[in-house]
């Protein structure tokens, strides 16, 4: 059994002749408002308001920038207007090595990211805990800890007791 496949799908039907339910949409209210405006207006401002709508009516009919259609852009206009934005901070270029630092350099590096090899290395010969991660928690009361011993407490809640190393 064959079926008929639909080819052009994105292409909306002409039900207006040569136009489509849209466009004729919008050239009829272009022509309604040059209606209204005949009666309501002299007719210097009627043919000034008639020109200025018929001309909006025609762009929003068939005028395409980059193959989007105007009415989308203006929607595209207006929701980027009154939706909150979202600003994402993006790292400025790191200054040139053999300048000195100032304390604004300085408090930038407080704030970033560590590498994993340095990470490794704090973990393994630390001797306070990753700030941020691990708090130092004192013993429970009637327990001896051992020497060298000390008791972390994670950020899930979890206790537990490492040993320290001392280089």
């Amino acid at each position: 059994m064959q079926f008929q496949v639909p080819q052009f799908i994105e292409v909306e039907s002409k039900l207006v002749g040569p136009l489509t339910l849209r466009q004729f949409l919008y050239l009829a209210a272009a022509g309604g408002a040059s209606f209204l405006a005949f009666f309501v207006f002299k007719t210097w401002l009627w043919f000034l308001i008639s020109a200025i709508s018929f001309t909006f009516g025609i762009a929003l009919a068939f005028y395409k920038y980059n193959g989007q259609p105007l009415p989308k852009i203006i929607f595209y206009a207006f929701s980027f207007l009154w939706k909150p934005k979202l600003y994402i901070w993006k790292r400025e270029a790191e200054k040139a090595a053999g300048l000195p630092e100032t304390p604004e350099i300085k408090r930038k590096n407080l704030f970033q990211m560590p590498s994993m090899k340095k990470l490794m290395q704090d973990l393994m010969i630390s001797k306070q805990p990753i700030s941020q991660r691990e708090k130092v928690v004192s013993p429970i009361v009637g327990e001896k800890m051992k020497e060298g011993y000390a008791v972390l407490k994670k950020t899930t809640g979890e206790k537990k007791v490492a040993k320290q190393v001392n280089y």
